[in-house]
């Protein structure tokens, strides 16, 4: 992966620096015990809320870190970034603030959500590249073409330095906790939030959860050396959908960080579920992915004092909208019945009568007599019905066979 050098190394000073830098404009987010989860993950269950920061996502730390170390020089020269979202709408938002003009290059697989909030935070934004390695290899050309400041998404020590300030909030507010749970893509947050806690107590586990579909951190912790890997298929964690892992990141996340698991879509879209439904709180699949590690990997947590960090809350309503549903539909609280009836009149208010004494909810009824394998006289009904769940579904098919109709279930 291309980049412009780096100088100087990432110590727990520098974190401690950084903080002091934006103390006054980034939002100390609040790290509550969730009873529910805890019981549910068997273990006491923490989350770092930083999906309430101004911009969405704890990813501004860093950006507004980065920026207030620039030269007068360095900031009438502008700066550019790539970003799938949350660091571009950090950068944007900051720049503005600082009066810095900015451009930010962004994936075309970004969710529009991301590219209106980003300008709207008054950055030009150039969508370009089928992924974030190909829009980061496109601001860098930009950048050497326009002589503007490059503000690396995650392989910069200043960047990881604001990151790292969440690991020193963490140890204020929960300060006998026993393990981090970190999302991890390029590295920046998981190597400063590690150099932050191990500096200060090296006894506390640092675990990262990577998205299956793009397991690069991983691949390359386990071989002990910078892997680039390739895609498999989209991820709904797009925010660490990264190739390659940062030159300066890899070796402080081989330093200080115990282990790194992944989680796939279905985990995280479950975990984004649980998040929304239990804790009241809007999370995107890169912030959920802790939750899904801990809940579906053997992570030897059990019954010990683990902070979760939610990393963003900017997800798309239109993919909020289809994991709710799909979650509903795994957990049998949204079922489709496909149910053979006589074609005459009266058979439809007799099947209703069968469902409203299983305590079923019709919401929606669509009748098949053309397209079906049913028998000349038969119609074949699909059910669209919202349930108390996967054993409630049950209850419902035996009472339709014991009333004498064949039920089998939908797609």
């Amino acid at each position: 992966m291309s980049r412009q050098p780096e100088r100087g190394a990432l110590t727990l000073e520098k974190v401690e620096q950084a903080r002091e830098r934006i103390r006054d404009a980034v939002y100390y987010s609040p790290c509550p015990q969730s009873h529910t989860l805890s019981d549910i993950c068997g273990c006491q269950t923490f989350f770092k809320l930083e999906n309430l920061q101004m911009t969405g996502a704890f990813k501004e730390r860093g950006a507004l870190a980065k920026l207030l170390t620039l030269s007068d020089d360095e900031r009438s020269r502008g700066v550019i970034a790539a970003s799938a979202g949350n660091h571009a709408q950090g950068v944007a938002y900051h720049a503005q603030r600082l009066g810095i003009r900015c451009t930010i290059v962004m994936p075309e697989y970004t969710p529009l959500i991301k590219v209106a909030n980003t300008r709207r935070s008054g950055a030009d934004v150039v969508v370009h590249g089928q992924n974030y390695d190909a829009a980061c290899d496109y601001a860098l050309e930009l950048q050497r073409e326009h002589g503007c400041v490059f503000v690396h998404a995650f392989n910069d020590f200043e960047v990881m330095a604001g990151q790292g300030t969440i690991g020193i909030e963490i140890l204020e507010q929960v300060p006998d906790l026993d393990a981090v749970v970190v999302p991890v893509g390029g590295g920046g947050l998981i190597a400063g939030m590690a150099t932050a806690i191990k500096e200060t107590r090296p006894e506390v586990r640092v675990i990262g959860v990577q998205s299956m579909c793009m397991p690069s951190m991983k691949t390359s912790f386990d071989s002990s050396e910078l892997v680039c890997v390739r895609p498999e298929g989209r991820t709904i964690a797009d925010g660490i959908a990264v190739q390659m892992p940062g030159d300066l990141t890899f070796p402080i996340i081989q330093r200080y960080v115990d282990e790194i698991v992944t989680a796939d879509d279905d985990e995280i879209a479950n975990a984004i579920l649980l998040l929304l439904e239990i804790e009241k709180t809007v999370v995107e699949g890169a912030g959920a992915i802790p939750l899904a590690a801990v809940l579906n990997r053997l992570l030897g947590l059990s019954g010990k004092k683990v902070v979760m960090v939610l990393t963003g809350g900017n997800i798309d309503v239109n993919m909020l909208s289809i994991i709710i549903r799909r979650g509903l539909v795994r957990d049998g609280r949204l079922v489709r019945l496909t149910v053979l009836l006589r074609d005459q009149p009266g058979s439809l208010a007799e099947l209703s009568e069968v469902l409203a004494h299983s305590r079923a909810n019709i919401l929606e009824i669509t009748h098949h007599r053309t397209f079906t394998s049913a028998a000349v006289g038969e119609a074949e009904v699909d059910l669209d019905l919202e349930t108390e769940g996967a054993a409630h579904v049950q209850e419902i098919t035996q009472l339709l066979e014991q009333a004498g109709y064949h039920a089998r279930r939908g797609e």
